[in-house]
């Protein structure tokens, strides 16, 4: 039996966890699946057309960001291709009109406004990718790199992004009053949190 909130969201896939706060006014398509305290904004952007897609806990997904598990641009989608699974950790932040493409996110990264991340990167955990940079390179950017400036310069940072959770329980509490929100997956537990 198909699961109801997917249906009445009228989107297959989408699995929602309880206490995550999803906006109507997102974009989400395919098989999609994000994890409790996640917060997607209205006009973001979720898209898994080459594979599924898999959520972390606690991120942060601003307007106009676009998350994408694209198929590869040597690859049509018709051509006999196997899915692959893009994974995003927890805590991070996909700031106003970000791209992402990469396949694996660590955690507590920061995608910052109108970034590029392309699908051939991997983004270990305590990165930030810097406004307007764009990263389409084959390779592993290393824990706690910070990738700046016009020309993407780098450098390593003692510590890693603090996670937004005070933001995030502000927009928890806010984004209901004003939007409309998907429904979530219904949680096994008897009790709640309030």
């Amino acid at each position: 039996m198909a699961d109801p909130s997917a249906k009445q969201n009228g989107q297959k896939g989408v699995k929602i966890a309880a206490g995550a706060v999803v906006c109507v006014e997102s974009d989400i398509k395919g098989d999609v699946t994000i994890g409790a305290r996640t917060v997607v904004h209205p006009k973001a952007r979720i898209i898994a057309e080459a594979g599924p897609i898999e959520i972390g806990e606690g991120n942060l997904i601003e307007e106009q960001a676009l998350i994408i598990n694209s198929f590869p641009e040597n690859i049509l989608p018709t051509a006999d291709f196997e899915p692959k699974t893009m994974t995003i950790g927890v805590n991070n932040v996909f700031e106003v009109g970000c791209v992402s493409q990469a396949l694996k996110i660590g955690d507590n990264n920061v995608i910052e406004s109108k970034a590029e991340v392309g699908r051939s990167v991997m983004l270990t955990s305590g990165c930030i990718i810097g406004s307007c940079c764009r990263i389409n390179t084959s390779e592993v950017i290393p824990e706690n790199t910070v990738i700046h400036g016009s020309a993407s310069l780098r450098r390593v940072q003692s510590e890693r992004p603090q996670p937004q959770t005070l933001q995030l329980d502000f927009l928890m509490k806010i984004l209901p009053n004003y939007h409309h929100l998907k429904k979530t997956v219904k949680s096994t537990s008897a009790g709640g949190r309030s």
